[in-house]
Parts: C-alpha cells; structure tokens; sequence
C-alpha cells in the first residue's frame, strides 16, 4: 500500500471496514442518516485506487448534486493526495451523461455543440408549445405540464407510446404538448436535462461498440444516494456494470 494510506481503515468501524474492503462484484451497502454512507464511498474509491492498484481512469463515482459531487471528490483528495495517487472521476449523473454524449453522441444523430436547456428554458418552450394548441386552462398550466413531461421522460416514456397510451382529455393534451415540445427542441439542436439520461441510455443501448468502451473504461462503477435513482438513471447503471459487475451502491 502506498506511504500515507497504511492507516486507512484505522478510522472506519467493523460495519464501515467490511463494506470498504469488500472484492469484486455487486455491493449494496444500506444505512440510516448520519450513520458514514458517504465516507464508505470515499473510502472504498481510496481503498481500491491505493490498495488494490485499481487505476483512476477505470473507477466513477456519481451522485445527484453538484454540492454532493464536490464533498465527496474533497474527501476522495484528502485521502489520496498525502499518498501521492491522482483522484478519479467523481460526478454527478447529469454532467457524467453530458460528457458522454458530447464525444458520442454523434452516433444516435446529436450534434457535439447541443444546447442544454434550463428549466427556465424548459418553462419557456412549455408555454409556447401550450399556446400554439391552445391548450392552457386552469388545470393544465405550464407548470403541470412540465412536470408531467419530466415524469414521462423519467419513466422512459417515449412520444409514441405517451399518444398510444392516452386517455382522457387531459393525458391526450399531454401527449400533445410533449409531441410538439419534443420537435421544438430538436429543431433547436437542443436537450433538457431529462434527454442527457435518456440520451445515454440509448446510446448505450443502440451503439454496441461505445457500450463496449465503456465498460471497458470504468470497470469499478460506485453510486451514492443510490434510493434516489430514476428508471432511466437505473438502466445507465445496468447497462454500465452489467458485464464485470463491479457495482457498489451506497443508500437509505
């Protein structure tokens, strides 16, 4: 083990050292606030990037926020900076997708320079898609309307099936709007937050080769906050380790 890192596990206890240095293959690791699920992550990254020789490149670990993402690439640099190792890529799903698709994304026909929109943005094209079908009343506002088109995309609910699967005026006014918002945003060379899993997720799906890239780039995947996972951030997950099955998932 390199200088520096010899009394690593000293500052864990029994519950925390197992899951740390657990081998290879599917780890969940469950417990209640407060109780270290962070550190475990950010001990388990320096335990195999120290001990078990696991290269920074091959290692990811993703979380939900920014701030999330910051504290534990803190934590990760305490650790292993006095050692002298480089730290791996610590991010959030979001900009972990953004990266992907910004050098693959070609392959399922996006351009490298698309657009990311807010939700500001997103708001905005709501209220326009809303207008143009005269589609707006007191119960189907903007607002709604977004977060109904946020829920299906999360659900990996295409166009198609939302218009197929309709029923009631209400969901057929959804169904509408999300078709019209769909073309607008393409026509803009643009995604929305909800798109970059999505996106990744065909990706991955459809193009074989960069799939096979990138379970060869990242054999060690961890997640925080592992309960707050989406369908579609599920899948990305599946799809990533289903083949080495190094996956280590920290949660409520």
């Amino acid at each position: 083990m390199p200088l520096g890192l010899e009394r690593l596990l000293d500052d864990l206890n029994p519950a925390q050292r197992e899951a740390v240095t657990f081998g290879d293959g599917p780890l969940l690791v469950l417990a209640g606030a407060g109780s270290g699920k962070t550190r475990v992550i950010a001990y388990r990254v320096a335990w195999l990037t120290g001990a078990q020789s696991v290269s920074p490149r091959n290692l990811i670990a993703v979380t939900f926020t920014n701030k999330a993402a910051g504290e534990m690439a803190r934590r990760v640099d305490d650790l292993l900076l006095p050692a002298g190792l480089r730290a791996p890529l610590i991010a959030t799903f979001h900009s972990t997708c953004v990266r992907m698709l910004r050098q693959h994304g070609k392959h399922i026909g996006l351009p490298p320079q698309f657009l990311i929109y807010d939700e500001d943005d997103r708001q905005a094209l709501v209220k326009e898609c809303l207008k143009e079908g005269e589609l707006a009343d007191r119960s189907f506002t903007p607002s709604a309307a977004v977060h109904k088109l946020s829920y299906l995309k999360n659900q990996m609910t295409s166009v198609a099936e939302a218009l197929r699967d309709a029923r009631g005026p209400w969901e057929k006014k959804v169904a509408l709007v999300y078709s019209r918002y769909e073309k607008q945003l393409r026509a803009a060379g643009a995604v929305d937050f909800d798109d970059l899993l999505l996106m990744t997720v065909r990706l991955l799906q459809e193009v074989p080769e960069v799939l096979a890239w990138y379970r060869g780039l990242w054999r060690h995947v961890l997640v925080d906050e592992y309960q707050d996972t989406n369908r579609a951030q599920y899948r990305m997950i599946q799809l990533l380790t289903s083949e080495h099955r190094n996956i280590c998932v920290v949660g409520d």
